[in-house]
């Protein structure tokens, strides 16, 4: 059996095509979405990844911008520029692109971006909305998750789902997302005992743990389905993900591919939180 390959910049091309009739109608009511992303440093991976975030903002029509700092920045400069920008009507979202340099408080910048413009997910106040089953925004990998179960048809309901690695941009939100669906979830980590015996039984895996090929075949469920969050460059500078893809592809479902499957669907998802966003607030006018 080889499984069925969730294909997800496909998915994410579809949904970015759907995005652009809406941001031509907030446009038009003067509420243009607008996305400012903050980088501090000069983290060559951090820069692709804002450069791609910006990107795609512009070519829907949103309103984008990069703001960058050197690493020595103190933490009181990107503060006001957080206040400021929560001050901006024009702004829906704002991002800042972690990790930041050990001198920040991480956990206090992100508690500065105003709520309503946290199109991250990552404020306290939205956190706790999606563990209540009232999601206001979701964080964007498991948001783009969550649109390739649907896509592949994938039935949650009653499902033993798995997530290896317990991250709050990753593990934690997808655990609340799944429970949510009504799978019966088990989230694992580097202290679990038996992870053969959790990975195994699992209808639904996701792994998200940073270490490439991971997830072996012999640690798949025959006709799961395998989520591959991970991101890793080889020594020969090929990506992979967190799952032996080769493997398991003869004994999974369906699998997402690594480049190609949920990393498109991450930048893909920002985008839908900060038209999500300006819609709120052109609706509250």
């Amino acid at each position: 059996m080889t499984a069925q390959i969730i294909d997800g910049k496909a998915l994410a091309e579809e949904l970015r095509q759907g995005f652009k009739g809406r941001v031509e109608a907030l446009t038009a009511k003067g509420h243009k979405p607008g996305l400012v992303v903050i980088l501090v440093g000069a983290d060559p991976a951090s820069e692709v990844y804002v450069r791609n975030k910006v990107n795609g903002c512009l070519a829907i029509g949103m309103h984008s911008e990069k703001i960058t700092y050197d690493a020595t920045v103190d933490q009181a400069t990107v503060l006001d520029k957080i206040a400021e920008l929560n001050a901006n009507p024009a702004i829906h979202g704002i991002l800042v692109q972690l990790p930041l340099p050990k001198h920040f408080d991480e956990e206090a910048v992100l508690e500065a971006i105003a709520a309503d413009k946290d199109v991250d997910g990552f404020h306290a106040e939205n956190v706790g909305a999606l563990a209540q089953g009232n999601p206001r925004f979701i964080p964007c990998t498991p948001y783009g998750v969550m649109k390739m179960f649907e896509k592949g048809n994938v039935d949650l309901s009653g499902k033993e789902a798995v997530v290896i690695g317990r991250s709050n941009i990753v593990g934690k939100p997808m655990a609340l997302l799944l429970i949510n669906a009504g799978a019966t979830v088990t989230v694992c980590n580097s202290r679990t005992k038996d992870l053969l015996g959790h990975t195994r039984r699992a209808d639904i895996l996701v792994a998200a743990v940073g270490k490439p090929k991971f997830v072996t075949a012999d640690m798949v469920k025959p006709g799961a389905v395998v989520i591959d969050v991970g991101i890793n460059r080889l020594p020969d500078g090929k990506l992979c993900g967190d799952v032996d893809y080769a493997g398991c592809l003869e004994v999974a479902g369906q699998i997402t591919p690594v480049p190609g499957g949920v990393g498109p669907m991450t930048i893909t998802m920002l985008l839908a939180n900060t038209i999500e966003a300006a819609e709120r607030k052109a609706a509250a006018n």
